[in-house]
């Protein structure tokens, strides 16, 4: 399948976002006691931080939807194609709950079991799969009321109907199940808003048939239409994200609570503008290759390469800086969520130097990225397709 350049860009843009936010995550000396867009407690520097790494998910999600498209569309099999998606699918959500979920908290015993990005994007495979009889123009539409309707459940008075609470609270919202006393299992990414977004990527994978100047176009005026619908309902401040803007101690702070949308689940004003400026920077990369480009693009053809490979860096330099900062291994605490950070005493590092580890691993990542990606390119071996 020919690669698209824009999505090998945009695509490895988000990652390298992406591993700023895991260093933050599991770095920062306030990760683990507070949150990074709380305005009471944060700065502007760590709410920036955390803010622009909000592009990573719905980016990733959107064009894992359009990739699905553009192989379905170049396999002309649907047969083949909804075979690809089940096992793709089936394997993202295996990957998910071993390699991932050690990556992420290095523990053994496995106490915290997480559904976040990569589980998502697998069941979406999975049920997009059964739906790929349906005409793209309807899984789009599929999509989009998905998008736009789902933040309506807020509105829907459950408290008298628990069956029918408990249904649709894991699919639609954040929620915590204990499975023994001692191991929780966590949807992080509560699989139908995550799901519509995916749908919406699979119906836009017919944008990029169209000719490169009209493309390029069509990106900028979605891009642009999307920011300007955030900015009115935002405004607005009735519908689309369940926190609302509010007037802060200064001109600063309103405007990082104008922009404080809700990633968990992700809203309609989150989509909006995520996925705006995901078409805005389509529209840029689309006909302009130079170095910059062409380095970022290296992570952006390898994407789940890059994903598990990131975690098992990042991590053991957290465990380093802990030893580094006087701490042993009897004091690191992995069963409880801590990514291994003792509880009850300060550590982590300030953020600036959250900025040169993070830079560090992206360089560190580049020649394995760019070595497996010569290798994808030139072998046609079956379980390429898989990592």
């Amino acid at each position: 399948m020919k690669r698209i350049y824009s999505i090998d860009f945009t695509r490895g843009l988000v990652m390298i976002l992406m591993v700023l936010d895991h260093v933050r995550d599991l770095m920062h000396i306030s990760s683990i006691t507070q949150n990074p867009v709380d305005l009471s407690t944060t700065t502007p520097a760590l709410f920036f931080t955390r803010v622009i790494t909000h592009l990573c998910a719905p980016i990733f999600v959107f064009l894992a939807g359009t990739s699905a498209y553009i192989s379905f569309n170049n396999r002309e099999n649907p047969a083949e194609s909804r075979k690809l998606l089940l096992r793709r699918g089936s394997w993202l959500i295996l990957l998910e709950f071993t390699l991932i979920n050690f990556g992420i908290w290095f523990d053994l015993g496995f106490h915290t079991w997480l559904f976040q990005v990569i589980a998502a994007i697998g069941l979406g495979f999975i049920i997009l799969s059964f739906m790929l009889k349906l005409s793209p123009t309807a899984i789009g539409i599929t999509g989009l009321t998905i998008l736009f309707g789902h933040n309506l459940l807020s509105f829907v008075p459950l408290e008298g109907f628990p069956v029918v609470k408990a249904i649709l609270s894991p699919l639609f919202a954040t929620t915590a199940f204990p499975l023994t006393p001692q191991t929780t299992f966590i949807i992080g990414y509560p699989p139908i808003p995550w799901l519509g977004i995916m749908l919406v990527g699979f119906a836009s994978g017919k944008l990029f048939e169209l000719a490169d100047d009209k493309r390029k176009n069509t990106f900028l005026k979605i891009g642009l239409g999307a920011l300007v619908l955030f900015t009115i309902l935002r405004f607005i401040n009735i519908y689309g994200d369940p926190s609302l803007w509010s007037s802060q101690k200064n001109n600063l702070f309103t405007f990082l609570s104008f922009i404080n949308v809700t990633k968990y689940p992700p809203s309609l004003l989150f989509s909006l503008v995520t996925l705006g400026i995901m078409f805005i920077i389509l529209s840029l990369a689309e006909q302009r290759e130079n170095r910059f480009t062409n380095f970022v693009s290296v992570y952006g053809k390898v994407p789940m390469f890059f994903y598990l490979i990131h975690w098992y860096i990042v991590h053991p330099l957290l465990i380093a800086i802990m030893f580094l900062q006087g701490f042993s291994w009897t004091e690191m605490d992995f069963a409880s969520g801590n990514f291994g950070r003792p509880k009850g005493t300060e550590s982590g590092l300030e953020l600036w130097v959250i900025y040169l580890i993070w830079l560090g691993v992206v360089l560190i990542l580049y020649y394995p990225c760019r070595k497996y990606s010569t290798y994808k390119a030139e072998h046609q071996k079956w379980w390429l397709k898989y990592i």
